[in-house]
């Protein structure tokens, strides 16, 4: 309570607004009575015309450098210049610039602001921003300088960015062609996976002091503590991204780092597979009836090989009607269904571990939970092992791995640390190979190899395989090599003759190729359609054929 009144005391203008000093109990009731000091509704930033007012950031590529493509992040704040050289490709992210009375001002009102900061931190993130607004205008109308909109504008930007957001870092959150945000240590340039120009160096370098401290403010943002007696932290951040930081120089030489993993708000679809050639038309039908009639499936690869992207695609052929469980380490995966119970691993709270959630305590809770589909982020201990018995038992799962060919995708599970007994692999019906390949200088993603298990010899552990389909590198195409043993099994189990099943495939090759030709590719809408597909198939084919597929999205979307 005291300390309350303390704050109080040092702000002068706060004091000013309150008619009395009461016995507060909490922040929010000083807010409260703040506010209601206010006739006035909150103050809200001046609209600003670039094209009229001119624009509130300048660049000139510099001599010697080729700009290859331009983009806003914030418009009229931010935007990204990508430029290049003889040596390298290089990411500038530009900014406003300020001069000496800007940066005054903002210094000014980062001392006003040190004691009532506070206040918002009980609100939503639109409350805390309308808050830093109305007070900084505040602030600014108390100074009785003539203050230019322009400046207000990237006086406000500056004070968003450093108090509200991730500081220098915050505009990169907005990139959607970001994948991954790499600090390396002290003085050492960021870098940036970028969709279309891979690991690029960025202008972006931190002070020794000032890298400590944002990594220090981004674990506290997101509820985590890192100190020098627990240096490591995993953390999801407010956007849902991944944040994977070190603290001080004990077990990094170079500096504090940090590797922010972006989440994907819009995730990768079929129709996505189709257009970055990950896959073509004729493994995506497979997909879809395998998935659909419930086969165990697992995607294996390497780093960065497509193996959680091609998970959550391919998660959009489960049934509607069905209810879901997926468990993850790391939240990447997002389906629209109504019926998903999605479940992430979480840390414990001390040294000892106590109130630790990991991902074998969570596919536990899923098996009491009857659902008809697990979906695990990644398997790589004890709860593979869960998992296999989960196929076992008939529920149909799907999974990622790290491995790179058949063999080694076997040798991991069959040994330290997963140890699935060999005879209970017979339970995994389709393995599907990913790799990071290159095709004319270009780093892309595309499916290996699709194979089918189909026994497991129970005392060599030899894995029988049925191999359907593979890439071919020289013609950067897909081969159909073998039939398949599924497709058969499901004809059989739906009562099918080799006529339906034809018909069946050529009708939803037909459903994924016009929603390719079409860019239906939002997961909303891909999922709108196969679910509308498993329930009245012939609304959908007569859609396409009449060409009012996208009509019938907008109608069942609302």
């Amino acid at each position: 309570m005291d300390n309350i009144k303390e704050m109080l005391a040092k702000n002068k203008f706060i004091s000013e607004l309150l008619e009395k000093k009461g016995d507060y109990k909490s922040i929010t009731e000083v807010v409260t009575k703040v506010r209601s000091c206010f006739d006035k509704p909150l103050k809200v930033l001046p609209v600003y015309d670039p094209e009229k007012e001119g624009s509130l950031v300048d660049f000139i590529v510099p001599h010697g450098l080729k700009e290859l493509e331009r983009y806003w992040l914030q418009e009229p704040y931010t935007f990204v210049s990508i430029l290049e050289d003889r040596r390298s490709t290089y990411y500038r992210l530009i900014e406003p610039s300020l001069t000496k009375f800007e940066k005054e001002l903002i210094e000014r009102i980062y001392e006003d602001f040190q004691d009532i900061l506070v206040l918002g931190s009980t609100h939503s993130a639109s409350e805390k921003d309308e808050f830093l607004v109305d007070r900084a205008l505040f602030l600014l109308e108390r100074y009785k300088a003539d203050i230019p909109k322009a400046s207000i504008l990237k006086i406000m930007y500056y004070l968003r960015r450093n108090l509200l957001g991730y500081e220098k870092i915050n505009s990169l959150l907005y990139d959607p062609y970001i994948e991954d945000i790499s600090c390396d240590g002290v003085g050492i340039p960021l870098y940036v996976y970028h969709s279309r120009y891979l690991n690029i160096e960025c202008n972006i370098t931190f002070e020794e002091e000032e890298l400590d401290a944002l990594v220090i403010k981004m674990c506290q943002l997101n509820n985590k503590h890192i100190s020098i007696s627990q240096p490591i932290v995993d953390a999801t951040i407010q956007d849902g991204s991944r944040l994977q930081a070190v603290l001080g120089r004990e077990i990094t030489p170079r500096g504090s780092s940090f590797t922010i993993r972006k989440f994907r708000k819009d995730p990768m679809t079929p129709i996505d597979l189709l257009g970055y050639k990950t896959c073509d038309l004729d493994m995506l039908v497979y997909f879809w009836l395998a998935i659909e009639n419930g086969h165990n499936m697992l995607f294996a690869g390497g780093t960065a090989s497509g193996k959680t992207s091609i998970l959550n695609a391919t998660s959009l052929f489960m049934p509607s009607t069905t209810k879901i469980v997926s468990i993850e380490d790391t939240r990447e995966l997002l389906l629209y269904h109504n019926n998903w119970v999605s479940g992430v691993a979480r840390e414990g709270f001390a040294a000892d571990s106590s109130g630790e959630i990991t991902m074998y305590d969570l596919l536990r809770a899923a098996l009491r939970q009857r659902p008809d589909y697990i979906i695990v982020g990644e398997v790589r201990g004890s709860e593979a092992l869960t998992l296999f018995q989960a196929m076992s038992t008939g529920h149909a799962t799907s999974s990622t791995m790290h491995a790179g060919d058949v063999q080694t995708v076997v040798n991991r599970l069959t040994h330290e640390p997963i140890n699935v007994p060999h005879v209970m692999l017979q339970s995994l019906n389709v393995l599907c190979i990913q790799e990071q390949v290159y095709i004319e200088e270009k780093r892309v993603r595309r499916t290996r190899s699709l194979v089918e298990v189909l026994n497991v010899d129970p005392e060599t552990g030899d894995l029988g395989i049925n191999e359907i389909f593979n890439w071919d590198p020289q013609e950067d195409c897909f081969v159909k090599v073998g039939d398949s043993h599924v497709l058969q099994e499901i004809m059989t189990i739906r009562g099918w003759d080799t006529s339906q099943l034809g018909n069946e495939m050529e009708n939803r090759r037909k459903v994924l190729a016009y929603m390719y030709g079409k860019s239906i590719r939002n997961y909303i809408q891909v999922s709108i359609v196969v679910q509308a597909y498993q329930i009245h198939p012939k609304m959908v084919m007569e859609a396409i054929e009449n060409d009012t597929l996208e009509s019938m999205i907008q109608n069942m979307a609302f």
